[in-house]
């Protein structure tokens, strides 16, 4: 029975108050501009709207643009003034690593673009020349990054100071405060400090990426000019250091700003102001260019050597963003741009702290009226009752019919973590195959796979070394595993693999049996309390024998001659969801029913859009759940009047995938790890699995309703491509999905910590 906050929403976009965003300029987004009105007159004269060439490529928003529109939507959880204090902090400092992120990878990838000579040679999405791009994407970035410095300096930091833990300027504390300090500097600080000048006999030092430095201008006696010292405040002390003997904390850069006189007791006088380097991330190996429109072709070669080897030229790439703050003064700012070999327009003067990522390290302990409530994720109904002491239980349980696990309101510990380390221990289980794109440190899921082998299991891990920002980890990860003895591949020749499937063979009274784990997140402990994702354990035996060929395919490099229930990109997953697409248009055609409704990521490939916007044309009824960035126009007219794109946003970062195609009103799921992305069709492998069981499809059909009703923390795009926030219309209940989803999951179990035991 569906719940009653899954009840459809009936009012229209035009009830809800409208809080305009970053609007992509061009000629289809001039057209909708007056969408509504143009509507209404063309109902008035009985006359269609004129079809636009969806061919052209101002049909598609700018994909780095539309990233920028959903970094915008985050901020706004930055800005709510009814959310929690600490959630606010929290996520001004996710703020601060999604523009690091965006300036490395995508500023970094339009600048290669440019140095390639492709100023003329393709638009990209929107109709932008990688010049165009790349002047838009900066200025935006350089907007909202004023936004967030404005947001810590006058709302959030005083807020921090009326709840008792300020994080205070250096000038604002007391004498005895000052000497504690001090006393911390000259302990803690002072050691590990190395003040390094530019002069003749020192080059201007390396500056490494993202890390704060100190540009200390000494004047000194009976000398003309200048000396420039760079100091780095070192990443391996905390950022904010606390107050002893009381509430509140002092940026460590601050500290050594104001004891620089124990560093240079000589020195007539000392200005210092302060800086930070971002640097372009190269690409991965099989994705030397960064932009998904680019190809590129790799010699065969050891894939660890190659990795490690784009690790080293990372720390050494071009300056995509120079950060310097306020007070620094102009002709130091060019100077040290020209040292960097920086473009001037990419400086960005900030007011106040810089480095906000760091933020996300401010941990205070206790007051909980700050933060949100606390979730603690509930052990799913059907392994409730596992005794921990014996681990053929879950397998039974399995075999009963297929869990569909949703995290991180089901629990992954009681789950999938509970699934592995059973398998680990359990005397009838002769093989493990698992995954690894991300996992977490110290991971328990390790310790499980290495425990399988000393077992004497067989035990075969794909680690994806080239998952980006986590590649030296997977490498360790990988090292760790081969010594234990355990079968590792190191991803796919050219193919970055982004399944998530977990392979368990166990040897029963009927023969030998396979239990699976189709998901769409990665393994990893840690982010399975924050992240949204789902995944479903089955032991269906014609899945579990196209999980095993496809985990053959990945270790032996061999490819399958089918995948049977599997749709597998590269190989058959774009022509699969073709041909799904095809099948809704020939249902409306007939005047059967059809729909197209989808959860993922992001939506970016070209090809993909151009059959929604047709299938969207020929009445097929699309509604597309896109967390981040989307390059299709949603409702404008003559294009995609009957495609409606939202995206939800809360405290979990929405992960999952789920589409369904209607199929004439016997409606087929797909769940599996691809958005509809150019590399994730093409470039990647991929899985995407069939739900066939009555009642997860009726799961999975909730859960996309208790999305589409959310009537507060979801955004609608307008066919101008801005962002609207939905609000709940007067008197009417709040229904933010996430805290639906708690309460819905949480009313079918008890906390995990009642009544779940690890083995």
């Amino acid at each position: 029975m569906i719940d009653k906050a899954t009840q459809e929403i009936k009012q229209p976009l035009d009830q809800r108050r409208k809080e305009p965003e970053l609007c992509q300029g061009n000629r289809v987004a001039g057209i909708a501009a007056a969408g509504n009105v143009g509507m209404e007159k063309a109902v008035a004269d009985e006359v269609k709207p004129e079809k636009i060439d969806i061919d052209s490529p101002d049909v598609l928003v700018n994909r780095e643009l539309s990233w920028l529109s959903f970094a915008r939507r985050v901020l706004a959880l930055a800005e709510d003034p009814d959310s929690p204090l600490l959630e606010r902090v929290k996520f001004a400092g996710i703020m601060g690593m999604l523009y690091d992120e965006f300036a490395m990878k995508r500023i970094g990838g339009i600048k290669r673009k440019i140095e390639k000579g492709k100023k003329k040679k393709k638009l990209s999405h929107g109709g932008l020349t990688p010049d165009e791009e790349l002047k838009a994407c900066r200025k935006e970035l350089h907007k909202q990054a004023h936004l967030v410095s404005r947001l810590v300096r006058d709302e959030l930091r005083p807020a921090l100071a009326a709840a008792g833990i300020p994080i205070l300027e250096y000038t604002e504390l007391n004498d005895q405060q000052q000497v504690e300090m001090q006393r911390y500097f000259l302990e803690s600080v002072e050691p590990i400090l190395t003040p390094l000048a530019v002069d003749a006999s020192h080059p201007f030092p390396f500056i490494s990426n993202l890390g704060l430095n100190l540009a200390v201008v000494v004047t000194e006696n009976k000398k003309k000019r200048n000396r420039f010292v760079r100091i780095k405040v070192p990443a391996n002390r905390p950022r904010w250091v606390p107050l002893p003997g009381g509430p509140g904390y002092v940026p460590l850069e601050q500290v050594i700003m104001a004891n620089l006189r124990l560093l240079f007791p000589k020195a007539a006088g000392l200005n210092c102001y302060l800086f930070r380097v971002t640097r372009g991330a190269k690409d991965d190996p099989w994705e030397r260019v960064c932009l998904e429109e680019d190809e590129a072709e790799l010699a065969p070669g050891c894939i660890i050597g190659m990795v490690t080897e784009e690790l080293t030229t990372r720390k050494f790439a071009g300056v995509t963003r120079l950060q310097i703050s306020a007070d620094m003064p102009k002709k130091l700012q060019r100077w040290i741009a020209e040292q960097l070999n920086a473009d001037p327009e990419d400086i960005l003067s900030t007011e106040g702290l810089l480095g906000l990522a760091d933020l996300m390290s401010f941990q205070v302990e206790g007051y909980p009226e700050l933060r949100d409530p606390t979730h603690e994720p509930v052990t799913h109904p059907r392994l409730r009752l596992m005794d921990p002491g014996d681990p053929a239980e879950i397998f039974a349980e399995i075999r009963r019919g297929d869990i569909l696990l949703h995290h991180p309101y089901h629990s992954f510990d009681s789950s999938i973590l509970h699934f592995l380390q059973c398998a680990a221990v359990d005397p009838r289980v002769l093989a493990i195959k698992l995954t690894i794109y991300r996992t977490s440190s110290q991971s328990p899921i390790i310790q499980a796979l290495v425990e399988a082998v000393r077992q004497g299991k067989q035990v075969a891990v794909l680690v994806e070394i080239t998952a980006r920002f986590d590649e030296a980890p997977n490498i360790a990860w990988g090292r760790l595993l081969e010594r234990e003895g355990v079968h590792v591949a190191y991803g796919m020749e050219r193919l970055k693999t982004h399944v998530k499937l977990a392979l368990v063979i166990r040897e029963e009274a009927d023969g030998i049996r396979r239990y699976i784990h189709v998901g769409t997140g990665n393994y990893h402990t840690g982010t399975a309390r924050i992240y949204e994702d789902l995944g479903i354990l089955s032991c269906d035996q014609e899945l579990g024998a196209n999980v095993a060929a496809l985990f053959n395919e990945l270790t032996s490099a061999t490819p399958s001659p089918g995948y049977g229930k599997l749709m597998v990109a590269p190989h058959n997953l774009r022509e699969h969801f073709t041909d799904l697409i095809h099948r809704e248009v020939q249902h409306s055609q007939e005047g059967r029913p059809s729909g197209i409704r989808a959860k993922m990521n992001q939506l970016q490939d070209t090809r993909m859009i151009r059959e929604l916007y047709r299938a969207g044309q020929a009445g097929v009824p699309i509604s597309l759940n896109v967390r981040g960035l989307c390059c299709l126009r949603a409702g404008v007219p003559g294009l995609s009047e009957n495609i409606r794109v939202f995206c939800t946003l809360g405290r979990f970062l929405e992960h999952g995938r789920i589409y369904r195609f209607e199929n004439g009103g016997t409606p087929e799921f797909f769940l599996g790890s691809a958005d509809w992305m150019r590399r994730n069709l093409d470039r990647r492998m991929e899985t995407m699995m069939p739900v066939t069981d009555p009642q997860l499809k009726q799961e999975l059909e909730q859960t996309l309703r208790v999305l589409e009703n959310d009537n507060c923390s979801a955004w609608d795009m307008q066919p101008d491509g801005r962002y609207v926030r939905r609000h709940p219309r007067k008197g009417e209940e709040r229904r933010a999905a996430q805290e639906v989803f708690i309460d819905l999951i949480g009313k079918q179990a008890q906390p995990t910590d009642k009544i779940y035991r690890s083995p």
